[in-house]
């Protein structure tokens, strides 16, 4: 059998599934376009009404792509603020993330391939991961609960040209990734990932406050807000605390998939041991690389946490998922952090 028809008989069974044993779900549409989401030619991603756009503090690394985020709210809903954790999305909501390249990444603006766009249903049941390719005259995606492979190259801002065997996830990692407590559950949109102003200069939060999409919002002074870690201005450990945050954390809390490993990376952590220092890891063996401790202060080349951010060793590699490159920024900015450590922190 070919692949193409296996991945059939996987949707077809995806799709009995979600009708068959979860009557509060409504069958998830065959091509983006049925949703409605955007308007005018689909590869713009210029929002309808009651879908609006959002950007992260701290965004997750997934192989240098760019991605463009909106939320779909239904009609006479609000989303509740939530100090901790995703806000509160009503019944109803969809995160749309779409992930592209832009042929040259000087010009991030111009000529750009969108691969796939990610959407998280909320149902009554809980939220439901779906992932949609898009076709290469860009026109529309079509759902592929198998995933995919896509094959992409860009100009590098020093020049030279990049090429990358993209990967789309499927149905089933979604959720590796999107776990909390064996649900899935959002990851990005948390108040102190969406704490930080617009283009127009407005606070985000705040503004969707005042547009009627979001109640309880308390005043600026106390929303958390992670670090922009990209913004070289900010103090270093703001800064490589919230990549951990960004790219680690969803799942390494106490209720995340990584929560066995004792290795917690949420910017909330306070207990050095827990965040690595000096912490030996649970089970040694391949992806710990022989060394002793996750972070050990002063010496990145010794910790076991830069270890497996610049592995693309599938049974050493952190994060596991999400990425065929090493975020090599990402792993700078840690190694620095490290290096500057005392052994007393």
């Amino acid at each position: 059998m070919t692949k193409k028809y296996l991945a059939g008989l996987l949707l077809l069974f995806c799709l009995l599934a979600f009708r068959n044993h979860t009557p509060d779900a409504v069958p998830p549409k065959i091509k983006l376009s049925e949703y409605g989401f955007f308007e005018g030619p689909m590869a713009n991603l210029k929002p309808t009404d009651r879908v609006f756009p959002y950007e992260l503090n701290a965004p997750l690394f997934t192989d240098y792509a760019h991605k463009s985020r909106f939320i779909r709210l239904p009609e006479n809903t609000t989303i509740g603020y939530q100090s901790n954790g995703p806000l509160a999305f009503p019944i109803g909501t969809v995160l749309i993330k779409n992930f592209y390249y832009p042929a040259d990444s000087r010009k991030p603006t111009e000529k750009r391939r969108i691969l796939e766009t990610r959407l998280l249903v909320h149902e009554a049941n809980g939220w439901k991961a779906l992932p949609y390719i898009w076709n290469v005259d860009q026109t529309d995606a079509v759902l592929e609960v198998a995933g995919g492979r896509l094959d992409i190259s860009w100009t590098q801002p020093d020049g030279t040209t990049q090429n990358l065997n993209y990967v789309v996830p499927n149905m089933n990692q979604c959720k590796g990734c999107h776990e909390s407590e064996l649900r899935i559950t959002p990851i990005g949109p948390s108040a102190k990932q969406l704490n930080l102003s617009g283009p127009d200069g407005q606070n985000q939060l705040a503004g969707w406050a005042s547009a009627g999409w979001l109640r309880e919002l308390p005043s600026p002074t106390d929303l958390p807000k992670l670090a922009d870690y990209r913004n070289t201005n900010l103090p270093l450990a703001d800064r490589a605390r919230a990549y951990l945050d960004g790219n680690c954390a969803h799942c390494h809390n106490p209720k995340g998939p990584g929560s066995t490993s004792g290795l917690f990376l949420d910017t909330s952590e306070t207990d050095p041991a827990k965040l690595g220092v000096f912490k030996a890891p649970i089970a040694a063996g391949k992806g710990a690389g022989n060394l002793q401790f996750s972070i050990l202060p002063g010496k990145p080349e010794s910790s076991i946490l830069v270890y497996r951010m610049q592995s693309l060793d599938p049974g050493v590699m952190m994060p596991e998922l999400g990425r065929k490159m090493v975020d090599q920024e990402g792993v700078a900015l840690i190694r620095n952090w490290i290096r500057g450590m005392k052994a007393s922190e």
